[in-house]
């Protein structure tokens, strides 16, 4: 009964930036841990960033982002957000938004709610 729609993604030049946005509606949903994964072709879906929406200093990001994105989030309109600076041709990818239930997990398969993903793509 979650709804997560991503949108935000497009055609960027290496360097360039992208702002994802994650639309979050249903139960409980404001309580719930969220996160950005990635997927690209051939490969299994990889985590990005995790934030908390009720533990101070919960967010966490992944050794190949940190430092050229951002995490955030409207507590207000449950909408999630990544911003994606410095952005590499390893960036592309299918991004997707989710939501945990409990803990602030790191992990796919400790997520219990996806969006469709919307598609990053960075050229050299």
């Amino acid at each position: 009964q979650v709804q997560l729609v991503e949108s935000g993604g497009g055609l960027v030049q290496a360097g360039g930036s992208l702002r994802l946005s994650c639309a979050a509606s249903g139960r409980a949903v404001s309580s719930y841990t969220m996160g950005w994964f990635r997927q690209a072709p051939g490969k299994e879906r990889e985590f990005v960033a995790v934030i908390s929406w009720l533990i101070s200093g919960g967010i966490h990001y992944a050794d190949s982002v940190t430092g050229r994105f951002t995490i955030s989030r409207d507590r207000t309109t449950n909408t999630l957000y990544l911003q994606t600076n410095s952005l590499k041709p390893e960036d592309t990818a299918v991004y997707y938004c989710a939501a945990a239930e409990r803990g602030v997990p790191l992990t796919t398969g400790q997520y219990d709610y996806w969006g469709q993903g919307t598609q990053v793509t960075v050229s050299s």
